[in-house]
């Protein structure tokens, strides 16, 4: 009678730490033409089921009116046919042009973008592949004066192209939406990354502080929208030019440390005039910032993220991003535990 005793109460504290929800598993691509070059059997091994991919981005010019730029064609999908993998289309739309576009104007600019969403797939699909895509997501830095255009052009965006419609949420508009408003989509993705402007507070991680996301979640209500997350995976380094920003460079902290030396965490002053793989050029002066993210840093936010986020049903966890060096700097063990602790 004891072990039985023992067994039932076992089995009501598994079904009591059963989640009510379901971790979909997920990345962002965002690169530029840079060929593909992703190890698919791990993204294939992780149980990566989506991939959210930039087809372009909008800006706009009094020449040119709305124009796409940073074209991104899935032609890796010819080659991969991979069946099990959902491409959801992403457009990202400079904030800016809503000063200078009416209704009109933003009616055919939601033509222009399902128009180009779906020229990309049809281009897409051969004899061999068929990509099949329900969803498209917007994603905006909206402000206060900006929301009613914006989501007037998110409403006009679903009824051109009759799909899921969902848009990137950044922590201020998740936390204050008497302010900023609820954007008319389906569903939205809390951005939990890029939290700070770099020279703002210059001792403190841009990409992620722990202690800052916590400031946004905290005693939060629920979010009207069903809210997914994604998480950032990325290194980065900053270059500033007389204490103005000048660009993101493709190098390590390691390498700059060799011919820089550093001031504070993260910091560092270029000690003579150098240049690296005949593109960079630094001058003796010029600052860098190198920002990484831990692991460590990554565990403590899923935590808060439990804590704080009402998650429910099926929920996508989109790691920002895939590229060439994602498995260089990560191994699929941190991400798959990193996944798996959405569930822990």
């Amino acid at each position: 009678m004891k072990n039985f005793s023992e067994i039932l109460f076992l089995l009501i504290l598994l079904v009591s730490c059963k989640k009510d929800y379901e971790i979909e598993r997920s990345f962002y691509y965002w690169q530029n033409n840079s060929g593909y070059n992703i190890d698919f059997e791990k993204v294939e091994e992780l149980g990566t089921k989506k991939i959210y991919f930039k087809f372009f981005e909008v800006d706009y010019s009094e020449t040119m009116g709305n124009f796409p730029f940073s074209k991104n064609k899935p032609y890796f999908w010819r080659e991969k046919a991979e069946d099990s993998l959902t491409i959801v289309p992403v457009v990202f739309i400079k904030n800016e042009i809503f000063h200078y576009n009416n209704e009109k104007d933003l009616d055919k600019l939601a033509d222009n973008i399902v128009y180009l969403i779906e020229k990309y797939h049809k281009e897409a699909v051969t004899d061999r592949t068929e990509l099949v895509f329900d969803e498209i997501q917007i994603d905006c830095d909206w402000t206060k004066s900006t929301k009613e255009k914006y989501f007037y052009l998110l409403k006009k965006i679903k009824t051109r192209s009759n799909k899921t419609i969902s848009c990137t949420l950044r922590l201020y508009p998740y936390a204050y939406p008497d302010i900023m408003g609820i954007p008319p989509v389906d569903k939205a993705t809390l951005m939990c990354y890029n939290l700070i402007k770099p020279l703002t507070e210059k001792n403190k991680n841009s990409i992620l502080d722990v202690d800052e996301l916590e400031k946004y979640l905290k005693n939060k209500k629920k979010y009207p929208l069903h809210t997914d997350i994604a998480l950032p995976i990325f290194n980065w380094t900053q270059l500033y030019k007389n204490n103005r920003f000048a660009g993101l460079i493709d190098i390590d902290e390691k390498s700059i440390a060799s011919f820089a030396r550093q001031t504070e965490p993260m910091w560092y002053e270029i000690n003579k005039d150098t240049v690296i793989n005949y593109d960079s050029y630094f001058r003796k002066g010029d600052q860098v910032k190198c920002e990484t993210i831990t692991i460590d840093e990554l565990n403590k936010s899923v935590d808060l993220l439990k804590k704080y986020l009402n998650i429910e049903g099926k929920t996508t966890v989109t790691l920002f991003d895939l590229d060439s060096k994602t498995f260089k700097i990560r191994t699929n063990a941190e991400l798959e535990a990193l996944y798996n602790r959405f569930l822990q």
